[in-house]
């Protein structure tokens, strides 16, 4: 009988049958995107396809099993996809509102070139950590920075990396963030503990690159402003739009709101229904545009157009439920794939393949950051990024006695952080769709995104912060393996 039962069961992956399906999809992506400049949902299909004839034919895996794994890592991103489309709504009534108008039209009078990349970055970290939620940031204040970055003529990809440098600061320090909540729970950290340690990480990268954007903005800070294409955004905006300070309520509730620990769903659609109340009330749509706003998204053309009022149409054209869908069937490719290789065993044994290369505290580090990258490319979600090298990780840190906060500030630190450098990655897909620059272009600009895994790479190999057990927690991990082997 157990014969049988060892017969029907799916064969454990071997490093060579794991790397079939990721080589496969790297080499359908470079054929799709960058010869033929295709979109990556067929690449992501393919793949898939690829992945699972593998794990039917070369494991045994059964079919059951497969869409058992795929629905239930679709069903990891729901959350995020259900985020997606109310930030889709909240922009397109924001606009119609115009709330994004007026935080656009105040900061061209306030902000000026040469600080506008180390404010934005600042502004940005307040807002993430009020709210815990970097796509929030970048789908409300940050389609306004990159609004007045247009005005100031700053690239529109270094604005866009200014703004997801600082949201995903906030994102990662801010207690009310699922990343930062899910970092410590998979590595055996407490939330706080967790957040403190991440502070001499996170904190020096911080330094290094408001450093950096405010030399950056010294290269316009002598720039001769365009005051005459500024003043032509600013009428262009306060002609087609009531523009008061009352419309500084509705961000200024939301952020209220997810302080108080209301969820992000909750918190969001409130701030759609603001939207939708200052349109109806202080710019005088109609009901039924409003709805339609909300569906298909804001939009506004001007006969015989200046060069201000193209940019303000390319600008405010924008928002909408449907606005969001590319990015929603992407996440759901993505997340096809990923679920494959995870229910497969495929991801366990490449992080089992790159553990043999640490040896030391440093390698570890470098081989979690690793770790969490590639999951992040492969699986295109931040939390399995967060969650599989966890789960991989936590005795290797255990064995080498390093405290639990340790990995999972390294979780945040490339997990969280490179997710929004993969165009096909969950986090990279949206910041493009909702700042309108391409992923590959702001990528480059994103520095704390970039530097942060760096920082926490060199600190590890120079033996700085990395925090050993209690003599406590030793003798407690000690006891369980005692145990586990009883």
């Amino acid at each position: 009988m157990s014969s049988d039962i060892k017969k029907n069961e799916p064969k454990k992956p071997s490093l060579l049958i794991a790397l079939i399906p990721i080589i496969s999809l790297v080499v359908i992506l470079y054929f799709f995107v960058v010869v033929f400049e295709q979109d990556v949902h067929i690449p992501l299909i393919i793949g898939s396809i690829i992945a699972a004839g593998v794990a039917r034919v070369a494991l045994g895996t059964k079919w059951d099993e497969l869409e058992k794994g795929i629905l239930a890592t679709i069903n990891m991103g729901m959350q995020a996809v259900i985020i997606l489309m109310i930030i889709g709504i909240l922009i397109g009534t924001w606009i119609a509102a115009g709330v994004v108008p007026t935080l656009i039209y105040y900061g061209l009078k306030m902000i000026s070139p040469g600080i506008f990349l180390a404010v934005s970055m600042i502004i940005c970290s307040i807002v993430s950590i009020s709210t815990g939620s970097s796509w929030s940031t970048a789908g409300t204040i940050g389609v306004a920075l990159i609004g007045i970055a247009y005005g100031l003529g700053i690239p529109a990809e270094m604005a866009a990396g200014a703004v997801i440098s600082g949201a995903y600061f906030g994102d990662k320090m801010s207690p009310l963030s699922d990343t930062t909540n899910l970092a410590p729970a998979m590595a055996g950290a407490t939330l706080f503990d967790h957040i403190r340690h991440m502070i001499y990480t996170t904190g020096i990268s911080y330094v290094i690159v408001f450093i950096i954007f405010v030399v950056l903005g010294l290269r316009f800070s002598g720039s001769q402003l365009d005051t005459q294409n500024i003043q032509g955004i600013l009428d262009t905006l306060s002609a087609n739009f009531k523009i008061t300070p009352l419309l500084l309520i509705p961000p200024l509730l939301v952020i209220v709101m997810v302080a108080f620990r209301v969820p992000a769903i909750p918190g969001l659609l409130g701030g759609v229904i603001l939207g939708v109340l200052f349109a109806l009330i202080l710019q005088g749509v109609s009901f039924e545009d409003v709805m339609y706003i909300g569906q298909e998204g804001f939009s506004i053309e001007f006969e015989n157009a200046t060069s201000a009022q193209e940019m303000v149409a390319e600008l405010l054209s924008s928002g909408g439920l449907q606005s969001m869908m590319w990015t929603v069937s992407l996440i759901i490719c993505a997340l096809t794939f990923g679920g494959i290789l995870e229910a497969t065993g495929m991801l366990a044994v490449l992080a089992e393949s790159m553990l043999k290369l640490a040896k030391g505290t440093g390698s570890l580090v470098l081989v979690t950051v690793l770790s969490c990258f590639f999951v992040n490319l492969v699986s295109a979600d931040q939390y399995l990024a967060i969650v599989i090298p966890g789960r991989m990780f936590k005795d290797a840190y255990a064995e080498r006695h390093l405290a639990p906060k340790n990995l999972s500030r390294t979780l945040e630190d490339a997990g969280t952080l490179t997710s929004p450098l993969i165009p096909w990655n969950t986090c990279g897909a949206f910041m493009s769709q909702a700042l309108k620059v391409p992923t590959l272009t702001y990528a480059p600009w994103a520095l704390l995104n970039i530097i942060n895994p760096i920082v926490a790479v060199v600190l590890a190999y120079l033996g700085i912060f990395q925090t050993p057990m209690t003599p406590e927690e030793v003798a407690a991990y000690e006891a369980s393996k005692h145990h586990a082997v009883a």
